[in-house]
């Protein structure tokens, strides 16, 4: 499976020193590190399906059901971060969820693969990324039951309906918008940076979206959790399980998976923590589960 893009602005010799020596997977991309064990398709397969995909972009193996995904690599491809988000959710059969920025769509495809919810809405404000996710659904034949909606989060509510589903998931933009210089039109700088929506919008969203007890999982930055709570506290929601991702056992946390209830009870829980790194600068042995059991399934 092809992993592009963690969100974390490290290149690949900086990942190096934080333990991922690893560099047969481990490879330059816009937005981070690229964990790759890609199933590329085959040349016979590609002219069946090209139909789908427009110049500069390319489909790749989900190795999950025999789910694919168009991609780009000149705007951006999915990252670790929606791997593991798409782990640390727990979806039942039968659940209605959104992905609030959708991107690729990848989100979707994931727990539709795992978790085989009833119905799956992917919301995504740039047109011509919510095209390609679209397409992505068509490729594999589920637009029962994903649908790609592109629109804005702030007011996605307003056709989607409040208090109508179970579960949201994001893996937002990490940086809040005023950081560095910032093209407003790139499609890779939407991703990392609060340009189009910050986290009080998307959490507003997550609130009119949820039933009372539904439930929100999200990937964040550790810098951003002050903030993540403070959001959490003006729109009835409460962290129930957090847990934080290391690059290796000596280094700071560099990614937050938290979920959070609507009009939830104030227990918390802390979970081990997860590296995605050995000091020999393998992967762990949780990481490669998370990524076996995508092929396994």
């Amino acid at each position: 499976m092809n992993v592009v893009g963690s969100g974390l602005d490290r290149s690949v010799d900086e990942w190096a020193e934080l333990g991922g020596q690893n560099n047969t997977y481990c490879m330059l991309s816009a937005s981070g590190f690229e964990m790759s064990n890609v199933k590329r398709l085959a040349p016979k397969e590609k002219s069946m399906e090209e139909s789908y995909i427009k110049t500069g972009e390319r489909i790749d193996d989900l190795q999950l059901k025999g789910l694919k995904i168009i991609q780009n690599p000149s705007w951006f491809c999915y990252g670790i971060d929606a791997v593991l988000l798409s782990s640390f959710a727990d979806i039942r059969k039968n659940e209605k969820v959104v992905d609030l920025g959708t991107g690729t769509g990848v989100i979707p495809l994931l727990l539709y693969g795992k978790y085989s919810p009833s119905k799956i809405i992917g919301v995504e404000i740039q047109k011509d990324v919510a095209d390609m996710a679209a397409r992505s659904v068509k490729l594999n034949k589920i637009e029962d039951i994903i649908y790609i909606k592109e629109g804005n989060i702030k007011d996605c509510y307003n056709e989607l309906g409040k208090g109508c589903f179970d579960v949201v998931v994001s893996n937002p933009p990490y940086k809040k918008g005023k950081t560095g210089i910032i093209n407003p039109k790139d499609t890779k700088a939407i991703s990392r940076h609060e340009i189009l929506i910050n986290l009080d919008e998307i959490l507003n969203t997550v609130n009119c979206l949820l039933k009372p007890g539904g439930r929100f999982y999200m990937i964040h930055r550790p810098e951003r959790l002050k903030d993540i709570i403070l959001g959490f506290e003006k729109n009835k929601l409460t962290p129930k399980r957090i847990r934080f991702v290391y690059p290796n056992i000596h280094k700071a946390p560099n990614m937050l998976l938290i979920e959070a209830s609507k009009m939830g009870g104030d227990f918390l829980k802390f979970e081990p923590p997860l590296c995605v790194y050995n000091d020999d600068g393998s992967y762990s042995d949780e990481i490669n589960k998370i990524y076996g059991l995508l092929g396994d399934e």
